[in-house]
């Protein structure tokens, strides 16, 4: 092949390229606007719509954002369900392992907001509802899970790090961190913990866990001792968590769904109650891919020397 053609050939190639990424980002632009909170795939706009309960879906682990989880979409998905007139209620359906207390907590706090409105909230508990899945879950009238749920963990995690002091040492190497105040640095990788650093970490998670335990009693309608006996952080199966009134019923989806409906004092007219789905649907692209990669090359040490983890996990 002669140089004309190679260079018509590579030509060729950066024309397609730059087409796609062209059509990438256009689809982006030129995508139908839906309201805020609302899924084009999920919600129906039609102005003869029947009542309806939402299936709100909370997948994955709960934080700011991530691939299954977005924290505004889900704060402004309940608020606009409390706003529509056509919608009955919630029906949470939670898979999460948990996440921040932050994060579950403001979830929480917007359930109880949608439920002054006099609307009612279910929960239905999938693979795990484990920790601030089940912190959630814990702002509905009635939960349900699959007889094969891990559920409860309750507990909380304020910090975690590595004290890699002795290692460097060994190794030659000095990292050294300038601050100011005694505790500033604490935690990090470069300098041993000291008995005041663990304590003020614990005084942290000790006060997140009084809060979580307070929700579970107050929710569950629990003696507050009882709950903190069963909150030491592990997980109970489906069985386990009913027996020690974690969960209501053990039951599969549909089967919640139905005792729902039967619920509603309907009598034999089933079949007007309709449930659909609200599901977080992130659309990769790779103009967000690539900010991404180029904010990590552009600033390396954001992902090399995070430092401590110091948001309080309940997982």
């Amino acid at each position: 092949m002669d140089k004309k053609s190679s260079r018509y050939g590579l030509i060729v190639l950066l024309t397609i390229a730059v087409i796609a990424i062209l059509m990438g980002f256009s689809k982006i632009a030129s995508a139908k606007r839906v309201p805020e909170g609302f899924s084009q795939k999920t919600f129906s706009f039609s102005k003869n719509r029947s009542p309806y309960f939402a299936v709100l879906y909370i997948t994955g682990e709960i934080q700011e954002k991530g691939s299954t989880y977005d924290q505004k979409w889900l704060l402004s998905t309940i608020e606009a369900l409390k706003k529509d007139e056509k919608n009955e209620g919630i029906l949470l359906y939670i898979n999460s392992p948990g996440g921040t207390v932050y994060h579950a907590d403001e979830a929480y706090l917007e359930l109880l907001k949608y439920k002054e409105s006099g609307k009612k909230i279910y929960a239905y508990f999938a693979e795990m509802a484990a920790s601030g899945g089940y912190y959630i879950g814990c702002a509905a009238d009635k939960i349900y899970a699959n007889r094969n749920t891990l559920t409860g963990s309750i507990g909380v995690i304020s910090a975690s790090a590595i004290d890699a002091t002795d290692l460097l040492e060994k190794i030659g190497i000095k990292a050294v961190t300038v601050h100011t105040g005694k505790n500033k640095n604490m935690l990090n990788f470069n300098e041993e913990f000291t008995e005041e650093q663990i304590q003020i970490m614990q005084s942290l998670s000790d006060e997140a866990y009084e809060q979580f335990t307070q929700i579970v009693s107050e929710s569950r309608k629990m003696d507050l001792k009882t709950v903190q006996a069963l909150a030491d952080g592990r997980v109970y199966s489906a069985r386990q968590a009913k027996q020690n009134g974690l969960i209501d019923e053990i039951c599969s989806l549909e089967e919640a769904k139905q005792d729902i409906k039967e619920g509603l004092n309907l009598g034999s007219d089933l079949t007007n109650v309709t449930f659909k789905d609200f599901k977080y649907d992130r659309t990769e692209n790779l103009r967000s891919l690539f900010l991404e990669g180029f904010s990590a090359i552009k600033n390396p040490q954001s992902v090399l020397n995070r430092g401590p983890v110091l948001s309080y996990r309940i997982y």
